[in-house]
């Protein structure tokens, strides 16, 4: 799975006009995460088909920066299972830049060494 950043700009139908671009061009997304710091926006987007989306929304007048690959992680919906996850990772000696949920119960984590990630946590490539 690929997150990259979007930028939505700071105003009310940012989000609107992104979400029919991508819908228009038939683009799941699977996760967003907004985040204001410094005053500015920050958008991480999570789709599967990165250039696909790249593309539809370079054409909408959207800039969109780098793309990456990141874990996708399952979890039980309990409570400790975050503190689990970045544990295992963390005693692997991997650093955890980018976590947020697309879901309840799935963790989106942008790592320094995916494969280190994937062992720490026993996923398959």
């Amino acid at each position: 799975m690929k997150d990259f950043i979007v930028d939505l700009e700071d105003r009310p139908n940012g989000l609107a006009v992104f979400a029919e671009v991508m819908a228009a061009a038939g683009l799941n997304i699977e996760g967003v995460c907004s985040v204001f710091a410094d005053g500015r926006r920050v958008d991480h987007v999570l789709v599967e088909d990165v250039e696909r989306a790249i593309e539809a929304l370079a054409d909408a007048g959207f800039e969109v920066f780098g793309p990456r690959d990141v874990l996708l992680v399952d979890l039980e919906d309990r409570p400790g299972t975050l503190a689990d996850v970045a544990g295992r990772i963390a005693d692997a000696g991997v650093d955890i830049d980018l976590a947020y949920f697309a879901t309840r119960t799935r963790l989106v984590l942008g790592v320094d060494d995916l494969e280190k990630a994937r062992e720490a946590l026993g996923l398959s490539p």
